[in-house]
């Protein structure tokens, strides 16, 4: 499959070539004047006037872009939706203060840089839907240009993309029209969130392949390396913005394999390439579109830690020794050597549940009926008590040891001070996990004698060296029992009554597992006016790139997984074709305006239909060849299967990924598949309304002749001369009722008006969840 519009191969040996110019192969071609005579006419006749259709098109649909998405825009003055998350982050760039989020930097990039050009400060975090950009001096409406500049661009790119795949001007503008009168991607794209910036890297990469490939006759050129790269950045920019962005790289991927597998064949008709020449040319692709798009995608990040140089609410996903990077960190300034015979609270980094003990037993039998030791029950307890506190004892007991620093991978013992119990661990199921250790406390006496082994346990700090000294809040660890090998772990699911709805302790045997980790929180016995106490000037420390680049992307993408939490307006994918339900973001009471994330159910409708049609086609027509009927001529199917066949490949690679997710979707996620649907939408149009081919059949008697290589056309002046009149007027029908469905929602997209409870409940057409429709 290919992306190209124009015809990529034909039995006849012909090639379809760029739209905008008449030969790109780079290779004499025999000349036949027949088909020459025919090309001429027809270029001298039409081709002027397509030129300036066209560009007159794309001009009118690109105002009309930028004023769809900058109409109104400083409507609301407050904060809406994601705009809490995102212009949040951007006011932290301008302070230099660290934070933590799951998608990479690009995007929130772009925001900051908007407020530096107009001087914002950062001042304003965002904290709440709702509170007012007037009051707290906020240039919002600067910060909302920069998704909606994105998203006016986008159409004329998707314009474009059919532009330069050969399609006559009314498939164009309907491909373009389903994205300039969508009213989910123009309410996308007047908000502080990242949807814009990445649907235009992702459309933008589409096209700048397109133009590539064009190019594939004249490989190495100055044009094909300008647009190889161009569509190695796209992509890097897609990613960096958000990780579905991949799904960009595999669409194009897919059809570079597909194009170098081609490159492969040894029946070529451009001739055979040798093993080497191949070589090169899977070198280059590898090198624009992998490796030059990774170095970009570091270079957002190598600009991420160049700015964000202070410690903020990003600390605390982050390693110890990532901090120390930071300055005014309070971790490393407050951190304390702990000594042995300390009392401590420890405290789980991942659930902030205490270790914590206290007089009741473990009942005899669970509710599955497997029996307990009925021991102390040891558990998780999210507010600071004296049940606690721990004192850290050493292996064997001195004077000599009072007062000695705990260190790294020494084995130590924990007593309950409370209950003057030690604590321990054995080979008894917990409550909740039959495959994990019970924990529980053991009398003085019995860790003194008997179960003295079941008490040891070993220090282990993250990332730590040997003999490193044991510190508070900056001194990560896991508990390891000694005997057993298994880590203490706690975990957010409550216990039964029998232990106050607090959460369980028990042994992990997966010690690599990161919820593991523990910190010291506290040290209750050390007097207030302790020397120990005295804080030290603190040196910033630094941490090669690459590492501080690799901890960051492991904690973004566990928690991007674990983003699995249910939310109101979250949706499956099998919903987002057919547009059953939005996204409620923003409501004003007084004014019963609301802003209500929705796309043009009629543009949605007619576009996942269509994609329906079009798989619907193309069994057809390969259950039609099995039986020995042709039903399309070359030309037709040519385009049917490699360009119509790309911009489905973009659909599927952009929407299906999504049911192999368990994290929180919504609506937006669907916005770069139903770009890619729409391009399939009006590569439909001129197919279903498709026009004898006429100069593949004034030709045929010359095509026999074995002439090699042919010359070229786009394919819409291969239909030059021939009545459109059926397109346009489908075309027209389409446009008034796709219009008609904009305007009719564009109450809930822009915000205003508000509507009364009739015109409210007159847009619920499935249901959807509107406000103050009562």
């Amino acid at each position: 499959m290919s992306q190209q519009g124009s015809v990529r191969k034909r039995k006849d040996g012909s090639v379809v070539g760029k739209a905008k110019e008449p030969v790109v192969t780079g290779i004499t071609a025999h000349r036949e004047p027949d088909l020459d005579a025919l090309v001429k006419a027809n270029m001298e006749i039409k081709a002027p006037g397509v030129e300036w259709n066209y560009r007159i098109a794309i001009t009118l649909i690109t105002i009309l872009a930028f004023v769809t998405r900058f109409w109104g825009i400083s409507h609301p003055n407050e904060v809406v939706f994601d705009e809490v998350h995102f212009g949040k982050f951007a006011s932290y760039y301008l302070e230099r203060t660290y934070f933590f989020d799951v998608h990479p930097p690009f995007g929130k990039l772009l925001f900051a840089l908007m407020g530096w050009f107009v001087g914002y400060d950062g001042h304003f975090h965002f904290e709440n839907i709702g509170d007012s950009y007037i009051d707290n001096k906020v240039p919002y409406v600067a910060f909302r240009a920069m998704p909606a500049l994105m998203g006016a661009l986008t159409v004329p790119v998707v314009f474009d993309i059919m532009w330069e795949s050969g399609y006559t001007l009314p498939a164009c503008i309907l491909s373009a029209c389903l994205v300039l009168f969508d009213n989910a991607h123009i309410g996308q794209t007047r908000l502080i969130l990242l949807d814009a910036t990445l649907v235009f890297a992702m459309a933008c990469s589409l096209l700048c392949y397109i133009k590539f490939y064009k190019l594939r006759h004249e490989p190495f050129g100055r044009k094909w390396w300008k647009w190889l790269l161009l569509t190695g950045f796209a992509l890097s920019c897609a990613i960096s913005t958000k990780y579905v962005g991949v799904f960009a790289f595999v669409t194009i991927g897919s059809a570079v394999a597909i194009d170098l597998w081609d490159l492969l064949d040894v029946k070529r008709r451009q001739g055979t390439l040798s093993l080497p020449e191949f070589g090169q040319h899977f070198a280059a692709r590898a090198v624009g579109l992998i490796i030059i798009p990774f170095f970009f995608y570091l270079f957002w990040f190598q600009v991420h830690f160049a700015i964000l140089t202070r410690s903020g609410p990003g600390d605390d996903f982050m390693s110890p020794e990532f901090q120390e990077t930071l300055s005014d960190n309070v971790m490393t300034a407050n951190a304390v050597t702990i000594d042995y015979y300390d009392s401590i609270q420890i405290k789980h980094k991942e659930t902030h549940g205490y270790l914590h003990s206290h007089p009741d037993k473990y009942p005899l039998r669970y509710d599955d009926g497997r029996v307990s030791s009925q021991g102390q029950q040891v558990t998780g307890y999210p507010y600071a008590d004296a049940n606690n506190h721990w004192q850290i004892l050493p292996l064997q007991g001195g004077d000599e040891v009072a007062g000695r620093h705990v260190r790294n991978n020494e084995i130590v013992r924990l007593r309950h001070i409370v209950t003057d119990t030690m604590l321990l661990s054995h080979d008894v199921a917990s409550p909740y996990y039959p495959t994990n250790q019970e924990f529980t406390t053991v009398s003085m006496e019995d860790a003194l004698t008997d179960r003295f082994n079941d008490t040891l346990f070993e220090i282990r700090i993250e990332n730590g060296k040997q003999g490193q000294e044991f510190k508070s809040l900056s001194g990560q660890f896991k508990l390891v029992h000694n005997p057993s090998k298994v880590a203490m772990w706690t975990h957010t699911t409550p216990l039964p009554d029998w232990a106050y709805k607090q959460q369980e302790i028990n042994g992990n045997k997966n010690l690599g597992q990161s919820s593991n980790i523990w910190f010291v929180d506290e040290i209750p016995s050390i007097p207030k006016d302790s020397p120990r106490l005295a804080k030290q000037e603190r040196k910033v420390k630094s941490l090669p790139f690459l590492q501080k680049w690799f901890e960051l992307q492991r904690a973004m993408f566990y928690h991007n997984n674990a983003l699995t939490s249910s939310h109101p307006y979250a949706s499956e994918p099998f919903m987002w074709p057919f547009l059953l339900r939005g996204v409620s973001f923003w409501t004003q009471n007084d004014t019963k305006q609301q802003i209500y994330f929705l796309g043009n159910p009629i543009g949605w409708w007619l576009a996942s239909s269509l994609l329906a049609v079009y798989a619907g086609i193309l069994a057809a027509d390969q259950l039609s060849l099995r039986r020995g009927v042709d039903a399309l001529d070359e030309r037709t199917r040519a385009r049917l299967y490699n360009s119509t066949g790309f911009f489905f490949l973009a659909w599927t690679t952009h929407y299906l990924p999504f049911y192999l997710m368990g994290r929180q979707l919504f609506l937006h996620h669907y916005l770069p598949a139903h770009l890619a649907s729409a391009l399939v939408t009006g590569a439909l149009l001129e197919f279903i309304f498709n026009v004898e081919p006429i100069l593949d059949d004034a030709t045929t008697k010359a095509q026999k002749k074995p002439t090699g290589l042919k010359k070229h056309l786009p394919a819409r002046q291969k239909i030059v001369g021939q009545n459109l009149l059926p397109s346009w007027a489908a075309l027209g029908v389409i446009m008034v009722v796709i219009i008609g469905g904009w305007y009719f929602f564009l109450p809930l997209t822009y915000g205003y008006p508000g509507l009364t409870v009739p015109q409210v409940n007159a847009r619920k057409w499935l249901g959807y969840d509107l406000h103050f429709a009562k």
